[in-house]
């Protein structure tokens, strides 16, 4: 690690898959001669994430042995803390064909974007694997739901890259690991806290992350622009509300955005520390893990999330986990608070469901302001009323 490095990568390298130049130019020729193997939009997101070094210490889709220890001990093979199987799936007719394949070219709908040097074939394990990274086999868990959608074996293999995929979006806002610790040295920041966000940031996760920018040097708002439930919040309506926060209630030089290309799982808890790793990789020292983090529906206890810390070393995982209980505005403490700061009971407390806040939304209604700030009420509202047009 270097003097300006807020942190070393997970495994202590930072991993960059991409090919360039003559390299690059050979690769793109040898790849209209291999077999082709398509790759869908999860694990397009996985390839890009690996590539710029976002998963690092990882290099390629993985191997049996480190499929079965992650799923069994949360670690990989060689003893590094991890907490989610990173695959490329195929179906079994496909699977056949690659038999005695060394190498093959990944294909996404818009043509090639990597080679992949075939390791191994083996069969997924579905159920241990749902298990152990969702805690269910519950096929309405969204999660499960992609699982069995995936094919039954998976390819296992080093990539090399030969374009990141095309992004039309966010494209000032798309900085890949090397980039946030350059923007990170910059600013003279050498501790950071990451906070993850697939929804819109509403005055609780407001305090939140404000509590912790009072004990380290700025703020890594890391929203999530991946594939998600339909019925989450569009990336871009998202990011609206985050410029606007931005610009009128962050401190310019104390808070920085950024986007994570990552998929959601909802894996509540194994994703939380899945989160944490890549953060780490990004350059954060600190991760924000609130109530329910990468949760749905009723499949994980409110902090279950942050429970699963205790299982791992905090020395072994290398960022330190920030955990902070459902936060709210106390009319009485006539202030942002959480149950370990506000003596006051339920009937004093600004607390909306989500179901409660779209309701408001569609039928034009602006949230209290001690829920959500004016500005993005405004832009949601918006959005919900394009929405039913």
């Amino acid at each position: 690690m270097t003097t300006t490095e807020t942190i070393a990568p997970h495994g202590g390298t930072l991993v960059d898959l991409r090919l360039k130049g003559t390299e690059a130019e050979r690769a793109v020729e040898e790849a209209g001669r291999l077999p082709r193997v398509a790759i869908g939009r999860r694990e397009l997101s996985d390839l890009e994430m690996m590539a710029v070094g976002a998963l690092s210490p990882l290099t390629g889709f993985m191997g049996e042995k480190d499929y079965r220890t992650v799923i069994d001990e949360m670690h990989l093979s060689n003893g590094l803390v991890w907490a989610i199987p990173v695959t490329l799936s195929v179906g079994e007719a496909e699977a056949r064909e690659l038999e005695g394949t060394s190498r093959a070219v990944l294909v996404a709908e818009d043509g090639p974007v990597a080679l992949i040097d075939i390791d191994s074939i083996y069969r997924r394990d579905r159920e241990a694997e749902a298990a152990s990274v969702f805690r269910t086999t519950d096929l309405a868990h969204p999660g499960v739901k992609a699982l069995h959608e995936a094919g039954d074996h998976v390819v296992a293999g080093e990539v090399s890259l030969l374009r990141l995929p095309e992004h039309r979006t966010f494209r000032q806002y798309r900085l890949t690991p090397a980039e946030t610790r350059a923007a990170f040295a910059d600013r003279g920041w050498r501790t950071v806290v990451g906070f993850q966000t697939r929804n819109p940031v509403h005055r609780a996760h407001e305090y939140l992350q404000k509590c912790a920018m009072e004990i380290v040097d700025g703020l890594l708002l890391h929203p999530l622009v991946g594939a998600t439930k339909d019925d989450d919040v569009p990336a871009d309506v998202r990011m609206r509300c985050y410029e606007i926060l931005f610009e009128h209630y962050y401190p310019r030089d104390r808070a920085m955005m950024s986007v994570f290309p990552a998929a959601m799982r909802y894996a509540g808890p194994k994703e939380a520390i899945w989160h944490a790793i890549c953060r780490k990789n990004y350059g954060c020292t600190h991760f924000i893990v609130g109530r329910d983090h990468a949760g749905v529906g009723t499949y994980y206890g409110t902090y279950d999330a942050q429970r699963i810390f205790d299982d791992v070393d905090l020395d072994e995982l290398g960022i330190t986990p920030l955990f902070f209980e459902h936060s709210f505005f106390c009319k009485r403490c006539d202030a942002m608070a959480s149950p370990k700061t506000c003596p006051h009971g339920d009937e004093d407390r600004v607390v909306l469901s989500g179901t409660k806040v779209r309701e408001m939304l569609r039928a034009g209604k602006r949230p209290p302001k001690e829920f959500s700030r004016p500005e993005v009420a405004e832009i949601l509202i918006e959005a919900m009323a394009e929405r039913t047009r």
